[in-house]
């Protein structure tokens, strides 16, 4: 792990009039920084304007939210899109991991005559494949559950049958300009999975993976069982997915040339993941909007104290699941070239961020 420079600014330090970010529909510090106004209060100050990639019309700078390519700006969400970017050896920097508990389970209809894992066995296992997009995460991440799930029944991917249901509709809708709106809302979060939650009902596959607030959802609609509760795993390393760990990167021109933008970037985010902390109410009111579902689904699809973990951190068994990960998307395909996590990361930022909130901790 690399350090950056002090953050202090020098007089030939480059000028930023305009920072962007992104995140997913995942619970993540920024999710609730970005709604309550505290990138925009934190540097406005500097002239600073601060914006989602939503707020531009360019299709190109909102596919910054999978490439990273838009300059200047932060993603927090999803941890395979940056992996995929980094291994193209793109200039990102890895500079805060969370965890963030989702419900994640395989799931079969009642009379699927699947009762657990071991009769997974023969059957067809469905999975979308978003043909239109450049780094499929959702096809990845539902391999990955799937494998958990073989192996805790001493399967392999060979005992099952791969049903791909091919989907031409991006992940990123066109949407309407927002400043700091999400560039997923609950209308592209629902349509998500459809074609497999269909496939599933008309009888087309047997059992699909399914995580997050569309597990409630999904049980409530179709009455779906869980045939393997990933998120019941007490092991973490079976719980490992795309939001588990939830990964904080940046540009990496910015990061070299404005060490002290970035450290205060992260600052607020230690700060909104403090706060949730100890409003769990309203933590979780707004975590339900940003990922676009009803309140009542929070708890049961983020579960153990989610509010409570967003803070970030790059704790070693963090970064290790990142490792992980990178190793199952280099053994599957869906990456070309493997690269030392490790290097990838940057730690200055979380430092010197953690300096400015024991000073300023409001």
């Amino acid at each position: 792990m690399s350090t950056t420079t002090s953050p202090a600014t020098t007089d030939n330090a480059r000028a930023v009039t305009e920072l962007w970010y992104t995140r997913c529909p995942v619970p993540a510090a920024s999710g609730l920084a970005i709604p309550k106004g505290w990138f925009d209060d934190e540097f406005a100050a500097d002239g600073i304007t601060v914006a989602s990639l939503r707020a531009s019309r360019s299709t190109a700078v909102r596919e910054s939210h999978f490439d990273h390519t838009q300059p200047d700006s932060f993603r927090q969400g999803g941890n395979i899109p940056p992996i995929w970017t980094r291994s193209r050896g793109s200039d990102v920097r890895l500079i805060g991991l969370s965890w963030a508990e989702q419900y994640q389970a395989i799931v079969a209809l009642p009379e699927s005559g699947i009762d657990g894992p071991q009769d997974l066995a023969g059957k067809r296992f469905g999975r979308t494949r978003h043909v239109n997009d450049q780094i499929d995460f959702w096809h990845a991440s539902a391999l990955r559950g799937l494998t958990h799930a073989l192996n805790a029944a001493g399967l392999t991917l060979d005992d099952v049958e791969l049903v791909d249901l091919d989907e031409s509709e991006p992940y990123l809708p066109a949407h309407e300009q927002s400043h700091s709106g999400s560039l997923f809302g609950a209308y592209t979060n629902r349509r998500l999975q459809s074609a497999e939650v269909l496939a599933l009902i008309r009888g087309e596959v047997d059992a699909v993976y399914i995580a997050g607030g569309r597990g409630p959802d999904l049980e409530a609609l179709a009455g779906v069982r869980r045939v393997f509760d990933i998120e019941a795993q007490e092991d973490p390393r079976t719980r490992i997915s795309n939001i588990a760990p939830v990964a904080l990167t940046v540009s990496g021109a910015l990061l070299d040339d404005r060490p002290d933008l970035v450290a205060r970037y992260v600052a607020t985010t230690i700060r909104a993941a403090r706060w949730a902390a100890t409003a769990p109410v309203e933590a979780r009111r707004i975590l339900a909007h940003e990922v676009g579902i009803a309140e009542d689904f929070v708890l049961p699809g983020y579960p153990r104290e989610m509010h409570a973990n967003l803070e970030p951190s790059l704790d070693d068994d963090l970064v290790a699941a990142i490792e992980s990960q990178q190793a199952f998307l280099l053994e599957h395909g869906y990456i070309e070239n493997g690269f030392d996590v490790r290097e990838w990361i940057d730690e200055g930022p979380l430092t010197e961020a953690r300096k400015l909130v024991a000073a300023d901790p409001a």
